[in-house]
C-alpha cells in the first residue's frame, strides 16, 4: 500500500506504507539522546533497519552500528558529547522544522500551534517536555498515529528538512544518516523546494533579534522571554487570521 500525496500534484512515495512507518519509528528513536535508555532498543532498530529497503535501511543501520560500537569501546560519553555539540549548540543544525522557514520570529510561534492543532485533531495532547515541531516528534507521530497528517507537515517544511541534512552531512557526525534516511522515504525535490533550498542555505532563517548572526545559539533559548505571546494567545490570533482569510 502507498500513500498518494494530495497536494499540488500527484506524486508516489518511494517505499510503502508500512516501511515508511517503520523507517520513521527507527529514525525517531535514532534521534534521540544516545543514552542507556536507546542502547536497550538498538537489537530492535538493528533488525528493522535490515528489513527495510537498502537506501532507508542502510544508513539506519549504519547509525546503529556507530552506536553500538561506541558503547562497546566504552565512549558512549563521547558520541553523548557529539550530540550535544551538534543539536544543542548549533541553529544550522536545529532539529526543528520550522525553525528553517521562520527563524526567531512571530511566525514561529504561529507554525507551532498548527503543528499542535495537527497532533489534537488525531487525539495527541503534546506535553511541555518537547517542541511540537521537533523532527523526532513528528516522527514519532506518523509511525504510530497519523502518517498522511505528519507527512503533510513534513513536506510543508521540506526545505528545511533537506538543509538540516546537509548541514549534519557537512559536520561529519552520524546523525546525518537519519536525515539521509528520512528524505529517501520522501518524493524527489521538484523545482521550488530546490530554490527555496539554495536560498535557505546561503541566508538562512529569517531572524527580528537584531544583531544575532545566522545560527549561533541554541533555537530554544529565546532572548525576549517576557515578550513572547502565550500559546493562548498564539492560538487566539491564529484562529482569527483562518477566519479571516475564509471571509
Amino acid at each position: 500500500m502507498r500513500l498518494a500525496l494530495r497536494r499540488r500534484k500527484q506524486a508516489a512515495l518511494p517505499v510503502g506504507t508500512d516501511e515508511m512507518r517503520a523507517a520513521w519509528q527507527c529514525a525517531s528513536l535514532l534521534l534521540g539522546y544516545p543514552d542507556e535508555q536507546l542502547l536497550a532498543h538498538l537489537p530492535v532498530l538493528r533488525d528493522t533497519s535490515a528489513q527495510l529497503p537498502e537506501v532507508v535501511g542502510e544508513p539506519l543501520g549504519r547509525l546503529v552500528a556507530t552506536i553500538s560500537a561506541a558503547a562497546d569501546a566504552g565512549e558512549l560519553d563521547v558520541l553523548q558529547k557529539r550530540y550535544v555539540d551538534t543539536f544543542d549548540y548549533t541553529r544550522r543544525c536545529a532539529p526543528y522544522l520550522t525553525y528553517f522557514a521562520h527563524g526567531d520570529t512571530r511566525k514561529r510561534g504561529m507554525a507551532l500551534v498548527q503543528f499542535k492543532q495537527t497532533y489534537r485533531r488525531a487525539g495527541v495532547e503534546m506535553g511541555d517536555e518537547e517542541l511540537p515541531d521537533h523532527l523526532a516528534v513528528v516522527l514519532e507521530f506518523g509511525a504510530t498515529v497519523d502518517l498522511e497528517a505528519a507527512l503533510t507537515l513534513v513536506l510543508d517544511h521540506r526545505a528545511g528538512l533537506e538543509v538540516l541534512r546537509l548541514a549534519l552531512l557537512d559536520r561529519d557526525v552520524p546523525w546525518a544518516d537519519v536525515l539521509v534516511a528520512v528524505c529517501a522515504t520522501l518524493p524527489p525535490l521538484d523545482g521550488d523546494e530546490q530554490t527555496a533550498v539554495a536560498r535557505l542555505v546561503a541566508q538562512g532563517p529569517p531572524s527580528e533579534d537584531v544583531g544575532l548572526a545566522p545560527y549561533e545559539i541554541d533555537p530554544r533559548l529565546n532572548p525576549h522571554p517576557a515578550t513572547d505571546p502565550s500559546p493562548e494567545e498564539l492560538e487566539a490570533e491564529l484562529l482569527q487570521h483562518t477566519q479571516g482569510g475564509r471571509s
